[in-house]
């Protein structure tokens, strides 16, 4: 069995001293590869670094919404730079927060117009980050719709309509820990029609550890193990070919190897 980490941090503090530990549960706990996630400029860089060094590791590019204010044209030509490592599968994390205020909802906007035409100019993949925001969101990526090759809203904690509306545009969908969560049936109830072939899993860690994990504070990739178990249970799958399934969808996505 092997399963992947679509989007994790591994870059944030809780892992630095402890990189190849965490690797290592990772992959005794059967998840054989993780997809780091740039936030900004230099997190990017950092991801990229970690994943060179690693075989099992892949690394994105982006600057995170929170971060939106701080886009500059140049900031956009040194992605743009970044993205050409062999070890970059995407573009992401990109989209609008309008939970927090640390960027204005018109520096938001403007950043995530830009990362996408990154991410259809590169022809890579891109990843949503979307709080709060859903018909704002749609409404810039509809623009997009015909030159982006690929697009997953990244931890998704929508309803069911809304997850309808994204896979009638051929977009994909993935869940974290957070559809383990005893508040989540709206979540549960999206998660239960997304086809296998445009469902992925993630931690977002160090955030949002599953259950039956709540208690430990720091996430991690080889936590991820609960929530793909838990989904399989929620479709009445056999877990196995449950991870297969969503396994093959993932490097099918990212176009790994």
């Amino acid at each position: 069995m092997e399963l992947i980490d679509t989007h994790c941090h591994l870059t944030f503090d809780p892992f630095t001293d402890q990189i190849e530990q965490v690797l290592r549960r990772s992959r005794e706990a059967g998840v054989t590869s993780c997809i780091t996630v740039g936030t900004t400029l230099e997190d990017s860089q950092k991801a990229i670094e970690l994943a060179e060094r690693h075989d099992n590791l892949y690394a994105t590019v982006a600057v995170h919404p929170h971060e939106a204010k701080t886009v500059t044209d140049k900031t956009m030509a040194q992605l743009e730079t970044l993205a050409q490592s062999e070890k970059v599968v995407a573009v992401g994390e990109t989209g609008l927060d309008f939970h927090y205020d640390f960027s204005t909802p018109e520096q938001q906007k403007e950043a995530f117009t830009r990362h996408l035409e990154l991410a259809a100019d590169l022809n890579l993949p891109v990843i949503i980050h979307s709080r709060e925001a859903f018909d704002e969101t749609l409404t810039i990526m509809n623009e997009f719709q015909s030159t982006l090759p690929k697009v997953v809203f990244h931890c998704f904690s929508g309803s069911a309509e809304q997850a309808k509306i994204l896979l009638d545009k051929g977009w994909y969908i993935s869940f974290t820990g957070v559809v383990t969560f005893k508040n989540a049936e709206k979540t549960r109830d999206a998660a239960k029609i997304v086809p296998l072939d445009r469902l992925m899993l993630e931690t977002d860690c160090p955030y949002m550890s599953p259950e039956p994990m709540r208690k430990q504070k720091v996430n991690e990739p080889a936590l991820l193990i609960h929530t793909a178990r838990f989904l399989a249970e929620l479709k009445d799958l056999d877990f196995t070919d449950f991870a297969r399934a969503v396994t093959a969808t993932t490097k099918n996505f990212f176009a790994l190897p």
